[in-house]
C-alpha cells in the first residue's frame, strides 16, 4: 500500500474546528476520554489555554491531502505536563487520535515520531506516559513500536459506553538521556 505524505505541524488556535471534527467523530472518541458531541467552541477554549505563551505542552496535527490536494486534518497528538510538581517536571502525558480518513495510512506513526522526537531532543523528557483501552490492541501495537511498555492495568478505570472499562498504563523512558561530558576542571587559559 502506498501512503500519501503525511504533514506535521504544531496545532494553531484556528485547528479548533479540526479538533473537534476529530475528537469526536463516533469511531475516534470512544477510544480516548473525551465526551461525545464535543463543540468546536470548547476546543477554541481548551487550544486558547494549553497553547498560551510559556505552557510546556506539545500539541501536534497531522495532515493529509484530500481529492483536491488541498491539506486535512486528519489526527491529533500532544505532550503535556503530568504534574506541576518540580520533581515530575521530566514527565510528560501522551494523547493521541486518528480520523478514520487517515487510519492505516502512517499517520499514527508519523504523530508518535514527532512527539518523541521533541521529547527526546527538545524537551527534557525522561518520561512519557499514557493510558489506552486493553481492548484497544491497535494503539498499543503502535504505543509498543514506538518504545513503550506496559507498567499495569487499572480496572473500572474510564466509563465508556455504560460499562467501565480498564486501561493499561504505558510509559517510554528516554533511550539516551541527554549528559554533558565536560572536563574535570575547566581548561585554564594559557
Amino acid at each position: 500500500m502506498t501512503h500519501r505524505p503525511v504533514h506535521i505541524r504544531r496545532a494553531v488556535i484556528g485547528d479548533a474546528a479540526a479538533f473537534a471534527r476529530v475528537m469526536g467523530h463516533p469511531d475516534v472518541f470512544p477510544g480516548t476520554l473525551q465526551l461525545p458531541h464535543t463543540s468546536e467552541a470548547l476546543w477554541l477554549a481548551r487550544l486558547t489555554d494549553t497553547l498560551a505563551l510559556g505552557k510546556p505542552d506539545l500539541m501536534l496535527v497531522a495532515e493529509l491531502p484530500d481529492s483536491r490536494g488541498q491539506l486535512q486534518v486528519v489526527g491529533t497528538a500532544g505532550l503535556h505536563p503530568t504534574s506541576a510538581a518540580l520533581r515530575r517536571r521530566h514527565v510528560m502525558n501522551l494523547g493521541i487520535a486518528v480520523h478514520p480518513d487517515g487510519q492505516g495510512q502512517g499517520v499514527g506513526h508519523a504523530l508518535m515520531a514527532a512527539l518523541c522526537d521533541w521529547a527526546d531532543h527538545w524537551g527534557q523528557v525522561l518520561r512519557t506516559e499514557l493510558t489506552v483501552f486493553v481492548d484497544n490492541a491497535r494503539a498499543i501495537r503502535l504505543y509498543e513500536r514506538h518504545g513503550f511498555v506496559q507498567e499495569g492495568r487499572h480496572r473500572g478505570y474510564a466509563l465508556r459506553n455504560g460499562q467501565y472499562t480498564d486501561v493499561f498504563s504505558m510509559a517510554r523512558l528516554h533511550p539516551h538521556p541527554p549528559r554533558w561530558d565536560a572536563p574535570a576542571q575547566p581548561e585554564t587559559p594559557a
